[in-house]
């Protein structure tokens, strides 16, 4: 379970960084366009912020069930020393929190905002933030 599991939540990046780059590009066009929110935009955002819940939920499972973290929580003094297991256990899981609650937040502006110039800023400036900090705390050396 383990194993399937984190390969889905290594997997999942390829579809939601697209996405959310796809998103963002949508909501310039718009803006600057003074197009109309709705559309292609309002549905690949709504994609990227499904792929992005689903991504927090095998994250989460993974972050109770992972031998990283578990290790970590044998002695969290020493794990904050180790650049990996602080990674894993404390930066990782924090920043891509907070980056889903921008993705969030972005997403419930944008579709309540009746000026259709504010709600392609609004998705661009969550969005672009949001994927700003996902991007800064992949384990990058996972991938590699």
């Amino acid at each position: 379970m383990y194993i399937g599991l984190k390969h889905l939540h290594s997997f999942i990046p390829y579809l939601l960084l697209p996405l959310l780059l796809i998103t963002i590009i949508l909501a310039i066009t718009g803006f600057s366009g003074k197009k109309a929110y709705g559309g292609a935009v309002k549905k690949v955002a709504l994609f990227s912020f499904i792929l992005s819940h689903i991504m927090l939920l095998v994250g989460l499972i993974l972050y109770f069930i992972s031998p990283i973290t578990q290790a970590a929580f044998q002695d969290f003094g020493a794990a904050m020393k180790d650049s990996t297991l602080r990674l894993y256990a404390v930066e990782h899981i924090s920043t891509m929190l907070i980056a889903i609650i921008l993705l969030t937040i972005g997403y419930g502006k944008a579709k309540r905002n009746t000026n259709n110039a504010g709600a392609h800023k609004q998705l661009f400036w969550f969005y672009t933030f949001a994927l700003i900090l996902m991007l800064s705390r992949i384990p990058w050396q996972a991938w590699l």
